[in-house]
C-alpha cells in the first residue's frame, strides 16, 4: 500500500473511532444545531457544512435527517445553499475515497449495483448519473462509492452532482423548513396546509422526477423523428413466434388494437423448425429404441422396420396438428391484424411492410434467432444441414455427422441414431453440454456411447472435402488430424439473432456483443417505445422464456406511463431432451463455485426409485442445492425419464419460496416417478438432521424401555 493510501486509510479510521466512541451523533440533533445557531450564527453554518461534508464523504447513516435539521435551523434559502454544496462536495470526496482506497471492497459489498452503473456510465455517463441523483432508486452513498470505480472525471462527477441534486435537496430543505415553523403545536398548526403541502412533496419527488427524465430520456432519444397525430395501431408487433404471438394475444386481451406482422410462417422456429419437430422425433426414436429393448419388458421377437420417409412425413402431420394454436386464422379471430410480409422499422412509430407504412404508438421486436453456419472451408461442397433444414430429409442418411455438443445437436445425434443412421457426433469441449455439471455430461456421454454414437471431442473442424463419391471431415482432435467420413452433416453449432435488415441502425437501437438487442430491465431498447423480446432480446433462447418476456413487453408497452414491470429471470427452468433427459432450474455446482455461492448437494439416485424399476427407466438422479444450515433451494438438477415433468415441483418451490421441508411435508402418489421428489426431500433431512438432540431421544426411548 502507498504512503497516500496509508495516509488517508489511517485517517479515515480515526475519523470513524472519534466518530463512534464520542458519541458524536447525539450533537445531530435539532435543539443542539438550534441552541448554537442562536449564540453564533457564522460557526453554526461552518461546524454544519464540515459535519455534513463528513458524513457524506464517510458514507455515515444520518444525512437525510440533516438536510431536515438544516431546513428547520437555517431556513429554506440558506439551508439549501450549505446543503447543495456541502452534500456536492462531500459526495466527491466519497466519490475519491473510494477510487483510491476501497476498490476491492465496493466491488464486493455493490457489485450488482457496479454492473449496472458501469453499463449506465457506458451508454451516457452524464445524463445516466444525473438520472441517479434525481430518482433514488439506488442508495446515494451506493452512487458516490460505485461511480468512484468508474472512467468518469471527478469534476464531471462534482459538476452534474451539484446540478442534479439540487430538486431534492430543494424538497427535503423545504421540509425541514416547514418543520421549523412550527410553533402552534395544536391539531391545526400541525397539520396547517404548507406543511402537509411540503410532505407531500417530499412523497411525490421521486415520481415525479421518475416522470420528468424519462420524458427528457424519451425527447432526446426520438429527437429528428416526428411523431404522427394519429396512430393505425396501439401495438406493432414484429414476428410471430412464441414471443410475438403471446404479445399480440395480451394486447388483444386488453383491448388494443394490434397489427401481428410475420414475414415466413406463424409459430416461428417453435413451431416449424424448432420444438415440435424435434420432439415429435424424440418420440418416434424412443419407440424404436422401446422395441430394441422388447426382451427387457418379456416380450419376445419384437422388431420393427424403420420408415425413414413415414418418420419425417409424420413429423410434418404434427406441425399441421399444432399450427392452428398459431394460425392466422386464430389471431384474426381474436382481433388481431395479421400482416404478411418483410417489416423494417422507419421511424419509432412507423413499420413498413412490404411497402405499405402503418403506425403504432409501441412497437415489439420478436423476430427470433437462425442457426449459425460457421465459416469452415468446403463447407458449401458438402451436403451440409442445420436445425431449420434437416426437416427436408426423407432418404435416411447411412453415416451422419453432427457438429455441436449442445442441446439440439445432442438431441438430434442421439435421435438419428436410434432411427438407423451411424452418428459421429464432434464438439470442440471435452465434454458435452458443457454449460451442465460434468456428472451431468458423464450421464449422457455414457448412455450415448452405449447405443454405438461416436464423440469425437476436444476438435475442431478444420476442412470439408468431396471428391464426387465421398465426403469427409478433417478435424483437428489434440493435435492430430483425424478423418470423419459422413452421407450428411448436420450444423448445430449455436444460434444468431435475426436483427438484420429491420431498421435498427437508422433509429439508433443498440446490440449486445452476441447480436441481441440491448434492452433495459422492462425490455426497452434504447428507443423507450421499442420494445423486444425472446431470442432476439436474449439473455435466453427458450421459447417458455419468450413468452415470459412477452408479457412484460407487452404490458409494460401498453401501461408503462402508469406502471412498469421488470422482467423477472430469478426462476428459469429448462431441459434437454435427449435420454436420459436432463432438466434443471436455477444454479448447478459450476455455477455456484463461478459465483462464489456456498452451497450443499443432495443426491437422490432413482434406480432406487419403484416407479422407474417398474418401466424399466431406474437411471439418473436428482441432485439438490441448498443454503448450508437452510432448506432454501438454490438450484436443482434433474437426470433421467421425464426428467422435464419432474422439474415443475421444484420451479413452484423456489417461485414461491418453499424449501425441502414442504416438499417433504406434501403428500406424493405411489407409485409415481415424482416420489424421486420426495425422496430426494428425505435424504436432506437426513443430513440434516439435528445429531445430538437425536442422541437425547435414543437416550430417552432406552429409559422408556
Amino acid at each position: 500500500m502507498n504512503r497516500t493510501r496509508l495516509l488517508l486509510l489511517t485517517g479515515i479510521v480515526v475519523a470513524l473511532g472519534l466518530f463512534f466512541t464520542l458519541d458524536l451523533q447525539q450533537y445531530l440533533t435539532f435543539s443542539f444545531f438550534q441552541t448554537l445557531y442562536q449564540d453564533n450564527p457564522g460557526m453554526t453554518l461552518g461546524i454544519f457544512f464540515a459535519i455534513y461534508v463528513a458524513v457524506t464523504a464517510l458514507s455515515l447513516p444520518g444525512a437525510a435527517v440533516l438536510t431536515l435539521v438544516g431546513g428547520a435551523i437555517f431556513g429554506l434559502w440558506t439551508g439549501l445553499l450549505v446543503i447543495s454544496f456541502a452534500s456536492t462536495i462531500g459526495a466527491t470526496l466519497a466519490f475519491l475515497i473510494s477510487r483510491t482506497l476501497l476498490k476491492d471492497f465496493v466491488q464486493r459489498k455493490f457489485g450488482g449495483y457496479l454492473k449496472t452503473i458501469n453499463e449506465g456510465v457506458e451508454r451516457d455517463g452524464s445524463f445516466y448519473l444525473a438520472t441517479l441523483r434525481l430518482i433514488p432508486a439506488v442508495p446515494f452513498f451506493v452512487i458516490n462509492l460505485a461511480m468512484g470505480l468508474t472512467p468518469m472525471r471527478a469534476v464531471t462527477f462534482y459538476g452534474i452532482s451539484q446540478l442534479a441534486m439540487l430538486p431534492g435537496t430543494f424538497v427535503y430543505v423545504n421540509a425541514g423548513a416547514e418543520l421549523g415553523e412550527i410553533t402552534d403545536l395544536s391539531l391545526s398548526g400541525i397539520l396547517s396546509p404548507t406543511l402537509l403541502l411540503s410532505f407531500v412533496l417530499l412523497g411525490l419527488f421521486p415520481w415525479i422526477a421518475k416522470a420528468a427524465m424519462g420524458a427528457i430520456q424519451a425527447r432526446r432519444a426520438m429527437k429528428g423523428f416526428n411523431k404522427p397525430a394519429k396512430f393505425d395501431y396501439n401495438l406493432a408487433v414484429i414476428g410471430a413466434g412464441s414471443g410475438g404471438l403471446v404479445s399480440a394475444y395480451i394486447a388483444r386481451a386488453v383491448k388494443a388494437k394490434v397489427a401481428l406482422i410475420e414475414k415466413h410462417k406463424m409459430g416461428g422456429d417453435c413451431l416449424n423448425t424448432g420444438c415440435v419437430p424435434s420432439k415429435a422425433l424424440i418420440r418416434s426414436a424412443r419407440i424404436s429404441e422401446y422395441i430394441r429393448r422388447a426382451d427387457a419388458f418379456g416380450l419376445d421377437n419384437a422388431s420393427a422396420d424403420i420408415n425413414f420417409r413415414k418418420v419425417m412425413e409424420r413429423i410434418q402431420k404434427v406441425i399441421a396438428k399444432v399450427e392452428p394454436h398459431d394460425s392466422v386464422e386464430r389471431f384474426t379471430g381474436l382481433g388481431a391484424e395479421c400482416l404478411q410480409g418483410t417489416a423494417k422499422l422507419k421511424s419509432p412509430w412507423e413499420v413498413d411492410v412490404d411497402g405499405k407504412t402503418i403506425t403504432a404508438r409501441n412497437v415489439i421486436i420478436a423476430t427470433g434467432g437462425r442457426p449459425v453456419m460457421p465459416d469452415i472451408p468446403g463447407l458449401d461442397q458438402v451436403k451440409a444441414y442445420n436445425s431449420d433444414t434437416i426437416w427436408e430429409l426423407r432418404e435416411r442418411p447411412e453415416k451422419l455427422l453432427v457438429i455441436g455438443g449442445g442441446p439440439i445437436g445432442s438431441e438430434l445425434a442421439q435421435s438419428f441414431s436410434r432411427l438407423g443412421c451411424q452418428v459421429t457426433q464432434l464438439d470442440r469441449g471435452q465434454r458435452l453440454l458443457h454449460r451442465e455439471d460434468p456428472d451431468v455430461s458423464e450421464a449422457v456421454m455414457n448412455r450415448f456411447k452405449a447405443e454405438g454414437i461416436q464423440l469425437c471431442l476436444e476438435a475442431n473442424p478444420v476442412a470439408f472435402h468431396n471428391d464426387g463419391e465421398k465426403q469427409w471431415l478433417e478435424a483437428d482432435q489434440n493435435g492430430e488430424i483425424v478423418t470423419l467420413p459422413f452421407d450428411a452433416v448436420l450444423i448445430a453449432a449455436g444460434r444468431r439473432p435475426n436483427t438484420e435488415n429491420i431498421g435498427l441502425e437508422a433509429l439508433g437501437i443498440e446490440t449486445n456483443p452476441n447480436g441481441t438487442i440491448k434492452v433495459d430491465d422492462y425490455l426497452r431498447t434504447t428507443m423507450p417505445n421499442i420494445f423486444a423480446c425472446g431470442d432476439v432480446a436474449g439473455p435466453y433462447q427458450f421459447t417458455h422464456t419468450a413468452s415470459h418476456q412477452a408479457w412484460y413487453a407487452s404490458v409494460n408497452a401498453l401501461f408503462g406511463k402508469f406502471k412498469k414491470f421488470k422482467a423477472d429471470y430469478s426462476v428459469i427452468p429448462w431441459c434437454t431432451f435427449t435420454d436420459p433427459e436432463v432438466a434443471r432450474v436455477g444454479l448447478n455446482e459450476q455455477e455456484a463455485q463461478e459465483q462464489g455461492i456456498e452451497y450443499e448437494v443432495t443426491r437422490y439416485g432413482i434406480d432406487d426409485l419403484d416407479r422407474a424399476i417398474a418401466d424399466e427407466e431406474d437411471h439418473g438422479f436428482v441432485k439438490v442445492l441448498t443454503r448450508p444450515g437452510s432448506d432454501k433451494i438454490l438450484g436443482v438438477t434433474i437426470v433421467g425419464y421425464h426428467a422435464g415433468e419432474l422439474i415443475a415441483e421444484y420451479v413452484s418451490a423456489m417461485k414461491h419460496g418453499l424449501g425441502m421441508n414442504k416438499i417433504l411435508g406434501t403428500i406424493h402418489i405411489y407409485p409415481t416417478l415424482s416420489e424421486a421428489n420426495k425422496f430426494a426431500a428425505g435424504e436432506w433431512k437426513k443430513a440434516n438432521a439435528p445429531q445430538n438432540l437425536l442422541k437425547w431421544v435414543e437416550r430417552f426411548h432406552g429409559w422408556m424401555r
